[in-house]
């Protein structure tokens, strides 16, 4: 079965949602940044692309994590993964 570009979003924003206290994640810009959004730190960085690799079961290499910096890249990294 396919995964979508919006079951993937809900997805982010589950994972987000347990490391950042953002009141309201739907409300979250696409194309900007998480940390400059949800002010995160590297650490909240490798928490989200920790998982997003559990929830997936999937492997991320490190040189792929500055594809995972907003929802659209995040999503157009993922998207064919799980599709596959």
């Amino acid at each position: 079965m396919a995964t979508t570009a919006t079951e993937i979003r809900e997805s982010i924003i589950n994972v987000l949602s347990d490391i950042a206290d953002a009141s309201d994640l739907e409300s979250l810009k696409d194309d900007v940044p998480f940390r400059d959004q949800l002010e995160l730190d590297s650490m909240d960085m490798l928490d989200v692309v920790l998982g997003l690799r559990k929830l997936y079961q999937l492997p991320i290499p490190e040189a792929d994590y500055p594809q995972l910096q907003t929802m659209n890249s995040t999503i157009e990294y993922l998207l064919p993964l799980l599709n596959k």
